[in-house]
């Protein structure tokens, strides 16, 4: 091979690897600013964000790699100290070592095993119908919430039954919200990214 085809073939590749980062970081970034979107409600120490809607279109566009590599880096974020989870009633974040030991921790697990499992089926070209796109979402928020309310019934010591009525049950209307918005945004999330990486 050529100096000049070994430096183009590094260029794209660098150009590749540099595009797959800024990916990456725009997922992180749009969990983290969805995640202040929060409302607290006083009977559950689970807030009611715009996170699941956020990874969920994520990991939809993004695939596998990406998305595992966004969401694992959003949790990073978090326990490197930066208040980029959902903030408490008075403004405040968990940071630190402490968000390994918040009632909400496997909310946050959740969407990376989330997006390790529709991120593959996304990379299988699942999410660019409407239909079956709609179902991997379904499909991700039950695993982000029976990983989260079976953490809280465990930091909490409660009964599955209460974890379900603090966890779950108040937020069932909402999620369903958030994915037809999810869904809805989808063709012009596939359109930004596809855009973006023919740059």
């Amino acid at each position: 091979m050529s100096t000049l085809s070994q430096t183009l073939a590094f260029q794209l590749k660098l150009d590749s690897r540099a595009k797959n980062i800024a990916l990456v970081t725009t997922g992180t970034l749009f969990i983290a600013l969805m995640a202040q979107v929060a409302i607290r409600l006083p009977f559950t120490p689970v807030p009611v964000t715009g996170q699941t809607l956020a990874v969920l279109l994520t990991v939809a566009v993004l695939g596998s790699v990406r998305a595992i590599a966004s969401t694992s880096l959003y949790l990073g974020l978090a326990v490197a100290g930066f208040p980029v989870l959902a903030p408490q009633t008075d403004g405040s974040h968990i940071t630190g070592v402490q968000v390994l030991a918040m009632p909400t921790l496997g909310y946050v697990v959740g969407f990376i095993v989330a997006a390790a499992i529709i991120g593959k089926l996304a990379d299988l070209g699942y999410t660019k119908k409407l239909l079956p796109a709609l179902a991997l979402m379904v499909l991700g928020n039950v695993i982000i919430h029976a990983l989260g309310f079976s953490t809280l019934k465990v930091l909490l010591d409660t009964t599955w039954a209460n974890a379900f009525a603090w966890g779950v049950a108040p937020f069932i209307v909402g999620d369903i919200f958030k994915i037809a918005i999810a869904a809805a945004s989808l063709r012009g999330a596939w359109y930004a990214v596809n855009r973006f990486k023919s740059l």
